[in-house]
């Protein structure tokens, strides 16, 4: 199965989020179970400065947007197992940032009409489009336009990944024509029309063939008002092709044994290098070196639906239990002066750095005891699987894929891998909190369990891989595994089958009858009840010459299953000795199947 997968940041060339990392380990798990995989990112700023001495140049052509006639190149990298493309438009790419710019609308419309007309200067062919977010919304729909016009493109299925349903891609209707090359046609049947504007994402949900929300919680979640952002009408529409499959993390690149970064290794069984992690992080932060009191973490955007608005309510309380803080991200200016406000009134024991580095956040991972994230909608989240690995339990809310990776702790069953709560609300989280913080306090052993726990679930790509390929099976029909070549001999072996005379295929049966350890002779004289007379009194007392032969009839066919079924275990092999034509071969294949089951 040939998958081609158009992203608009992935690991290691370029991030901003969690799609990135989605995107740089999702392809190689893929190729990894055996499918052919190629990704298409634009070839940003960032990108020619970190890898540009090894993109390998392909071709060039030029892509008509609307009454644009752009140039277009094309650059390619091996890794993984993957082929890499980037799409090279010094105009839209070459800035020192991924997104945020005024014409970011044109700049994906190119991208999306690039990702279809290079395909012909592409190694393969692809089978499924496998597109993610609004930035590659118009793939789809530019799929199903240009389809009416050339048949190769009808064969390609498309799947679209919703990561963060707030984000739509809306604009002015007025520029259908002239920003993406559309005809009006499209807005006036409602297909990419929304509340008055022209809606990408809308128009992607209703074309592709099948739509993946990145956890199973948040697939249902889109269907109400609540989670989706005014597309719950489409989603429930759509709900026959919605499935929802839980991202993974790299399990290789977040490995507390092999991690550089951190500042000491340690694992599962050795718990002793997070100790120093910890008080590393502490030296780092300026806060206490108080080996025994709990530090809260958070790695997160500081933007209203990461569920801050709580933390701000509670955060007097949080402090004064015994712990300490750290936050670290940048977002809304509100929340960065608030938290900068508040480390200055906890000094030593809340520190806050408003930026996103990923040193320091490994080191926040690592050293850390528990992991905040009140998320008011988490689509999946990654953080929380990341803490876990490195054995930092998390304290979240349940919503989308939090509620899914993260299950309570039970004191009673000791059970659990994190804590939660249900209700966005101050007050509950704030419980939570106090409760993970005095079972880190006061029972150490329990904690050390519950830590283990975390450390201990599996988040690889491996399965969420196989789910997604099971969502391109369904679509283009080809089957997943795929049918090997070692299966296609059996039917020529079996094929004599059919020209055996009835005969045969009793003899076996006969002939292993005396052999079957079936003791009771009554069993016998069904078969021949005329020619060995005599011998049925001797097996048979005399006192009961009736009751044998009014069971005859019921006899007979239990007779008959127990020869058939040690007939199909033995006729195979009898086929493969002695050079008979193989009738019980062909029984013996279901029989095998059945027994194996």
């Amino acid at each position: 199965m040939k998958i081609l997968y158009a992203a608009s940041e992935a690991v290691p060339f370029c991030k901003t989020g969690g799609l990135a990392d989605v995107a740089g380990s999702l392809p190689a798990a893929l190729a990894a179970q055996g499918a052919e995989v190629a990704v298409v990112l634009p070839l940003y700023q960032k990108v020619k400065e970190k890898f540009g001495d090894q993109l390998y140049f392909e071709c060039y052509d030029y892509v008509d947007l609307a009454w644009r006639h752009s140039y277009c190149g094309l650059f390619s990298l091996e890794r993984d197992g993957v082929t890499w493309y980037f799409l090279d438009n010094e105009q839209y790419f070459n800035r020192p940032e991924l997104y945020g710019y005024m014409d970011d609308g044109e700049r994906f419309g190119f991208f999306s009409r690039a990702v279809v007309r290079m395909l012909p200067h592409f190694k393969f062919w692809p089978d499924v489009l496998h597109c993610n977010d609004w930035q590659t919304a118009l793939v789809p729909i530019y799929l199903k336009d240009d389809g009416v016009r050339e048949d190769r493109f009808r064969s390609i299925r498309t799947v679209l990944s919703i990561h963060n349903i707030e984000y739509q891609g809306r604009y002015n209707p007025q520029v259908l024509g002239d920003l993406f090359g559309l005809d009006h046609g499209w807005a006036d049947d409602g297909t990419i029309l929304m509340d008055g504007d022209v809606n990408l994402l809308k128009g992607a949900i209703l074309c592709a063939d099948a739509i993946n929300a990145v956890s199973p919680t948040y697939a249902n979640e889109l269907k109400t008002p609540y989670f989706a952002h005014r597309l719950d009408g489409i989603m429930r529409r759509c709900s026959y092709k919605l499935s929802g499959v839980l991202n993974g993390i790299d399990v290789k690149r977040y490995d507390p044994a092999t991690d550089p970064i951190i500042a000491v290794n340690y694992s599962a069984g050795d718990m002793a290098g997070k100790q120093a992690d910890k008080a590393e992080l502490q030296k780092l932060m300026g806060l206490r070196q108080e080996p025994y009191v709990p530090v809260v973490g958070m790695v997160s955007r500081l933007v209203s639906h990461k569920g801050l608005d709580l933390v701000c309510e509670v955060l007097h309380d949080m402090m004064e239990l015994p712990m300490q803080l750290v936050i670290l991200g940048k977002g809304d200016r509100k929340y960065e002066e608030f938290f900068q406000w508040a480390a200055n009134q906890y000094p030593g024991r809340m520190a806050v750095r408003l930026d996103y580095n990923e040193e320091l956040s490994m080191a926040i991972y690592a050293g850390a005891d528990l992991f905040l994230m009140p998320s008011k909608s988490e689509p999946c989240g990654l953080s929380q699987m990341i803490a876990m690995r490195y054995g930092t339990v998390p304290i979240v809310r349940e919503t989308g894929g939090l509620k899914d990776t993260v299950q309570p702790y039970e004191a009673w069953r000791d059970a659990g891998n994190g804590f939660t709560f249900a209700n966005y609300a101050g007050s509950d989280m704030l419980y939570v909190i106090r409760e993970a913080v005095y079972l880190y306090k006061d029972y150490p052993d329990a904690f050390a369990r519950l830590r283990r726990r975390a450390m201990e679930g599996d988040f690889s790509w491996a399965r969420s891989a196989g789910d997604y390929l099971h969502i391109y099976s369904s679509v283009t029909g080809q089957p997943w595994p795929p049918v090997t070549e070692e299966a296609e001999p059996a039917p020529a072996e079996e094929a004599p089958v059919q020209e055996a005379p009835a005969e045969e295929a009793a003899a076996p049966a006969q002939e292993e009858t005396p052999a079957e350890p079936v003791p009771a002779p009554a069993e016998e004289a069904p078969p021949e009840p005329a020619g060995e007379g005599p011998s049925a009194p001797e097996a048979v007392p005399a006192e009961e010459p009736a009751a044998p032969v009014e069971e005859l009839p019921a006899a007979a066919p239990a007779k008959a299953k127990k020869p058939a079924a040690k007939k199909r275990t033995a006729a195979g092999k009898t086929s493969a000795k002695t050079g008979r034509k193989t009738p019980a071969k062909k029984q013996t294949t279901p029989g095998k199947g059945t027994a194996g089951k």
